[in-house]
């Protein structure tokens, strides 16, 4: 008997649990990440199933999702296909190692391609971000970032997909009870740039991806390709998911149990508070994003810049830049650049 899924539970606990008829979710471990784990969704398709997102290609992660399709008397070989939200690690990569030796379709937002090819490229994430990194002034978190070291890197991960998906694009199920699901694919762009969002508006869920997710707000401007506008992006999406009817939402990290349209508007207040506060201390006198963020509070628990680990430092400083980018577009700050660090001021 497959448990209900219970919104005030630990939503990272392993196992199988019901989410709707036909829904299920499966939580996968993540290795030394603070979101700690990644939410699968299994979607009855005919006589086997459509997943949405896949994990991190990890054995840990590779045996837990083996146990829990056993638990609905299926196995890998029974998946169709991946419905990939995003080209971020822990979403897309185990789908690409299961690929090879079970034959199963990999989908993924047409907009991520060129994500694909720099991370495939010589000038990889890394290096991409350093140079970001001291732009912003951030050149005191890069002897520390240097001495983490560089993850290795597996090009066999980072294959492309069978299939690009197109914003708008429907992928029709045969549902457990009869009948059809269709999951409408749509664009979301601002975490990353070709992220989308699954909505089966005749069932009222939204398979959210990290573009709403219950508790964070999700990093923007950390890609490989960055849009010259992210959070402007960001923000749109949100406004475009909120002028939808409202759904249950089932987001890739943390518990189910949110309205869509009530952590939107969240989230939309949560980034209009923050560009004030940035606003706010660039008039102070602070002029590079490392600057501002040092100025603001980080995480949940309103942690100082400085008590943050380098890689979240970084990630801190990269999202403070396109804050004061954005108020740069709505003409509240002026933004220059003096020896390869940009500068904002009022």
């Amino acid at each position: 008997m497959i448990p209900d899924d219970e919104p005030d539970g630990d939503w990272t606990a392993p196992g199988v649990f019901r989410c709707a008829p036909g829904v299920y979710r499966i939580p996968l471990p993540l290795p030394n990440d603070g979101l700690r784990a990644v939410n699968v969704y299994v979607v009855a398709d005919g006589d086997g199933w459509t997943l949405i997102d896949s994990g991190w290609a990890l054995a840990r992660a590779d045996d837990l999702l083996r146990s829990a399709l056993a638990q609905l008397d299926s196995g890998l070989g029974d998946v169709r296909r991946f419905l990939v939200t995003h080209v971020h690690r822990d979403h897309y990569t185990q789908a690409v190692v299961l690929r090879r030796e079970f034959g199963m379709r990999v989908a993924l937002g047409r907009r991520e391609q060129p994500a694909l090819e720099v991370i495939n490229g010589p000038d990889r994430r890394g290096p991409v971000h350093l140079g970001r990194l001291r732009r912003a002034g951030g050149q005191a978190l890069l002897p520390k970032i240097a001495a983490q070291g560089e993850a290795p890197h597996d090009s066999t991960v980072w294959e492309f997909p069978d299939d690009w998906i197109e914003d708008g694009a429907e992928f029709v199920l045969a549902a457990a009870a009869g009948g059809e699901r269709v999951l409408q694919a749509l664009a979301t762009p601002g975490h990353t740039q070709g992220h989308v969002v699954f909505a089966d508006q005749s069932g009222g869920l939204l398979f959210s991806g990290d573009h709403v997710l219950p508790r964070i707000t999700p990093s923007i401007g950390f890609e490989a390709v960055t849009s010259p506008r992210p959070l402007a992006d960001f923000i749109a999406s949100l406004e475009l998911v909120r002028a939808r009817p409202d759904a249950a939402m089932l987001p890739a990290h943390g518990p189910v149990g949110m309205r869509v349209h009530e952590r939107v508007d969240e989230l939309l207040a949560h980034h209009a508070k923050r560009l004030d506060a940035t606003l706010s201390a660039v008039q102070d006198g602070r002029s590079t994003a490392y600057e501002v963020a040092e100025a603001l509070p980080w995480t949940r628990r309103d942690r100082r810049l400085d008590e943050l680990d380098p890689f979240n430092a970084m990630l801190a400083t990269l999202e403070t830049s396109v804050h004061l980018d954005l108020l740069a577009e709505r003409g509240l700050v002026t933004a220059g650049e003096e020896n390869g660090i940009a500068h904002y001021t009022t």
